[in-house]
């Protein structure tokens, strides 16, 4: 999201009308509150705000660059507006909105937008909480219709069944994302130390799982009188839309809703530390400490928030930071970082280090205290400041690509301010910062001030805490606010439409597939590229074939694939790393590079008018790198601290040893690119130099250009590639991999593990084919396991609440694919998960697709083509698969044909052929003493393996 910044300046090109609008109106129409239109090439977002009698703010951004719609509602109620021992009630009761209401069947809310060609969310923090969806534009009316009933028509389709299925979801993700991961507690021991006792800020939006025990049905409806309200509300639409049209649905669907109670504003003081307070926890998952310094900050808007930004990029954010030459480059952390975040209601400054083994916890905190005294030796340069405004606005700017990134920025600005237009007084800030704004901050709130410091240890390790614990949480004294709940009365809305009638679709849109150019140049570089001129700026991605296909030649080196790529993130013939990075945050570009199983990408983003200097900085890059060993042994000591760490994390470890088991321990394909510990200890600086040397050629190369530039233009700055030298190479194919004839569960132990992960399936063989036998597949499985509403997913999350998601799919490139169906599920449930996902499976196989689904497959995936062009990114991504699989971009018509075309029983033949759940292996990671009495009862062999996939003696 967005992050809005500090003082209000002169906005552009803005009508504003008076206060007096903000009331209700006569005749019950919507009142125009203001109106903004671009002027010139400034960066504004066009829009009109209305109000309507009832208090719903709407907000029409009319937007015709794609055939697509964007509806965001924000509601005003977070974490914060709950009460006192009921933590984590604001996001469960975000899961509950998606269970239907009186005229939306429980289900159907995903089922309807997904079969629109839609993409669907909604999120919780702290200050709010949205429920969005991008659709095709001719799906907008729908959309209103669906979002209003859920706001007027909830309670009665409220049951106790969905809210228990809905609590034991909310339990899996909160295993998933805070419990089962490392440092996923340590913002939680942060929060309840740093704000006193009952402030909505010491707990976390998660919430505490004890505490969503407690509550029951009556909660959540109270929930929904006091704060879901149209007046507390915003609806932004953005998009291509008719504002008239729009404004008219919006009146008709949601005008009816009665207004709720009245909702004020919070404001609360900043915590107050009278001297460091001290916190710590053992953690299951860690394999290195952590160190976790966390001061009061400011709230979003504050006069110093752009300030803090900045000092918190020249101490701790880059290769130029402090931290980063003190400990990072010195290889005395794996990560060390500085960063300010600002909310409604209070702000935070954060360090945090990550030190290896030699430097203790007490020690990371001194070489803190020592950058802390060497800022304020050095100050603040005129380079650094020039690196953080210029980045900030590039960050900025490509923030607001999509119709989606427009939206959210206009919905966040009205429901923090009331005035949407924030772009221009937000890059104002940025470009206001002086030294001694940042010198002022500093000296405000870091010198000599008290922190809350935590300190994560490793389980099972001797690391001792920076301090000991010294802080203990005063509960006397609090008093509870009046929350507003006392005579709650529910009043549904009163219309004069039939509201059981869903709302048809306006004629489908004119999809545009991006126009196209082709190049090569002299020593066989391809080149494709499209124009977009909606944002100032040009992507570019230039691809390198092999990648870690050549572990394949000497596996003792796997891992030299993904070691090259780091390090041609250092230094250059002419910059060290700290210069180049220097250079590009001045420009507010970025130049990276990684790798993956089959190529190295250099990735490329730059403004337009910067897109001359950071071409210079890519030829530089890709053609003049300089490796040091100093660079390889802090590179090496990261990557095989990260490969360590990788073992303790349910999720990691069942990916990986499920490739080993699909392919074998000794197949180097499984490690190719990322190494393990003894391939990367034994990589050297000439391995390196050789890697680059015989391996990057332009022969081998691919470029996409997509963004605000023409063709002559991308082939001119791309003319220094001319004079790359060809070499030819060949590329190895790696080795297939194993076939099964029998169901085998296999078992790695993750004692203590909140969730157990599966993985079931095998290779299939096939290839990645356009509009073959693969792309047929996707249809098929598209209903079993890829949509949100398949069999899989509604049976294992919706049904039963045993994780937060589950799914199926087939993957494949030019070297053979998989079936793969995966959970991470609630551990006591772990047993049944299996039964149910080989169930599935199972049924799909014998009974097939019923053409009601085949109906709602081609419409969801044919309908989804509005989605497919929108961004730089996503058109990239269209390029690159024309080139790597030399494909006409005509092959989108004949995927269309085909989805169009497609019987049941051609879909069906498909199971039958690759969903024989007989050859498929069965991966379970969790904690052994839970979960193994409950596998045993299902009747395969049970073979247990390590965390590295070995069989256990």
């Amino acid at each position: 999201m967005i992050k809005p910044l500090k003082s209000a300046l002169m906005l552009p090109a803005v009508a504003l009308i008076s206060l007096s609008a903000m009331a209700q109106t006569t005749g019950g129409q919507p009142k125009l509150v203001e109106k903004v239109t671009r002027k010139g090439t400034e960066l504004v977002i066009p829009f009109e705000k209305y109000v309507l009698p009832n208090g719903l703010t709407v907000i029409l951004a009319e937007d015709h660059s794609d055939p697509l719609v964007h509806v965001d509602i924000t509601y005003h109620v977070g974490s914060a507006r709950e009460e006192i021992g009921k933590s984590g009630f604001a996001h469960f009761f975000e899961h509950m909105m998606f269970q239907g209401s009186d005229h939306v069947a429980n289900g159907d809310h995903f089922k309807i937008i997904t079969e629109a060609g839609g993409t669907l969310n909604g999120s919780t923090n702290r200050d709010r909480t949205n429920y969005f969806e991008t659709v095709p534009a001719n799906q907008l009316e729908k959309m209103l219709w669906l979002e209003s009933d859920r706001m007027g028509f909830l309670l009665d389709a409220v049951t106790q069944q969905k809210f228990e299925v809905q609590r034991a979801t909310v339990k899996n993700e909160r295993g998933q994302n805070y419990d089962n991961r490392p440092y996923g507690l340590s913002s939680e021991y942060t929060s309840k130390t740093l704000y006193p006792y009952g402030h909505p800020y010491s707990w976390l939006t998660i919430g505490y799982i004890e505490e969503l025990n407690k509550v029951g049905v009556n909660d959540l409806k109270n929930f929904f009188l006091r704060w879901y309200g149209p007046n507390n509300a915003t609806i932004t639409i953005g998009g291509d839309l008719d504002p008239k049209q729009t404004l008219a649905w919006v009146t008709k669907y949601f005008g009816g809703i009665p207004r709720g109670p009245v909702v004020k504003n919070m404001s609360l003081p900043a915590p107050v530390l009278t001297a460091d307070r001290y916190v710590s926890y053992t953690d299951n998952y860690a394999k290195l400490p952590l160190l976790a310094i966390t001061y009061p900050g400011v709230k979003v808007y504050d006069k110093d928030m752009s300030a803090l930004d900045a000092l918190s990029e020249i101490i701790g954010q880059g290769r130029n930071s402090i931290l980063y030459k003190n400990l990072v480059k010195t290889r005395k952390a794996a990560q060390a970082s500085m960063s300010s975040s600002n909310t409604e209601l209070a702000g935070e400054i954060g360090i945090r280090v990550l030190p290896f083994p030699g430097l203790t916890l007490a020690d990371a905190k001194k070489t803190v205290d020592e950058a802390f005294a060497e800022f304020e030796k050095t100050g603040v340069s005129d380079e650094a400041l020039t690196r953080f405004k210029a980045s900030s606005e590039a960050n900025y700017i490509n923030s607001l690509s999509s119709v989606s990134g427009k939206a959210s920025e206009l919905a966040q600005a009205q429901y923090l301010t009331g005035e949407p237009n924030q772009i221009g007084r937000e890059l104002a800030d940025i470009r206001a910062v002086t030294k001694e704004d940042v010198i002022r901050v500093y000296n405000k709130y870091i010198k000599g001030k008290p922190a809350v410091i935590l300190s994560v240890l490793p389980k099972g390790g001797t690391i001792q805490p920076v301090a000991p614990d010294n802080y203990t949480i005063n509960t006397t004294g609090y008093k509870a606010p009046d929350y507003g709940y006392n005579g709650l009365t529910y009043h549904k809305a009163t219309d004069n439409f039939d509201r059981s009638v869903k709302p048809g679709v306006g004629a489908n849109p004119a999809i545009k597939v991006p126009a196209i150019w082709n190049a090569t140049t002299p020593n066989g570089i391809k080149i494709i590229g499209t124009q977009n001129n909606e944002i100032p700026s040009v992507s570019m991605s230039i691809t390198i074939k092999g990648g870690g296909l050549y572990a394949v030649n000497n596996p003792a080196k796997a891992g030299l694939a993904g070691m090259v790529a780091r390090m041609m993130n250092e230094e250059t013939k002419n910059y060290t790393a700290e210069q180049f990075s220097s250079e590009l945050d001045k420009l507010g570009s970025d130049i990276s590079v990684y790798a993956g199983n089959e190529d190295i990408t250099v990735n490329v983003s730059s403004l337009t008018k910067n897109l001359p200097k950071t071409m210079q900085l890519l030829q530089e890059k890709l053609l003049s790198p300089k490796f040091t060993q100093d660079a390889l042994d802090r590179l090496k000591k990261q990557t095989i601290e990260g490969l360590k760490q990788a073992k303790t994390q349910p999720a990691g470890v069942a990916s990986s040893v499920y490739n080993k088991i699909l392919y074998g321990t000794d197949n180097v394909r499984t490690y190719a690119t990322g190494g393990n510990e003894e391939t990367v200890a034994a990589i050297t600086l000439q391995d390196v130099q050789d890697y680059y040397d015989n391996y990057f050629t332009p022969t081998e190369t691919r470029i996409v250009v997509v963004g605000d530039v023409n063709e002559g233009t991308a082939r001119g700055q791309l003319a220094f590639l001319n004079s790359w030298a060809a070499k030819k190479v060949t590329i190895p194919t790696p080795a297939g991999g194993k076939s099964f004839d029998k169901t085998t569960l296999y078992l790695v132990d993750i004692p203590g593990a909140a969730q157990s992960e599966i993985r079931i399936g095998y290779l299939d063989g096939l290839n990645y084919d356009a509009t073959g036998e693969y792309y047929k597949l996707g249809i098929a499985n598209y209903i079993l396991g890829g949509a949100f509403n398949s069999h899989i997913n509604l049976n294992l999350r919706e049904k039963r609440g045993w994780t937060y998601g589950a799914r199926s799919g087939f993957s494949s490139g030019k070297f053979g694919g998989d079936f793969t169906a995966s959970a991470g599920v609630l551990a006591t449930a772990t047993d049944s998960s299996v039964v149910e996902f080989m169930k599935e499976i199972r049924n799909y196989r014998q009974n097939g697709i019923t053409p009601e689904e085949l109906k709602f497959t081609q419409t969801s995936i044919g309908q989804s083509d509005a989605r497919r062009y929108e961004t730089n990114a996503q058109k990239a991504a269209f390029l690159s698969r024309i080139l790597d699989y030399d494909l006409k971009p005509t092959y989108v018509d004949e995927q269309n044909k085909i989805l169009s075309t497609i019987t049941p029983a051609e879909i069906n033949a498909l199971a039958t052929k690759y969903l024989d759940t007989d050859k498929m292996v069965i991966l379970v990671v969790g904690d052994k003493v839970r979960i193994l009495p409950g596998l045993q009862k299902l009747g395969y062999p049970i073979v247990e393996l390590d965390a590295d996939g070995k069989p256990k003696q």
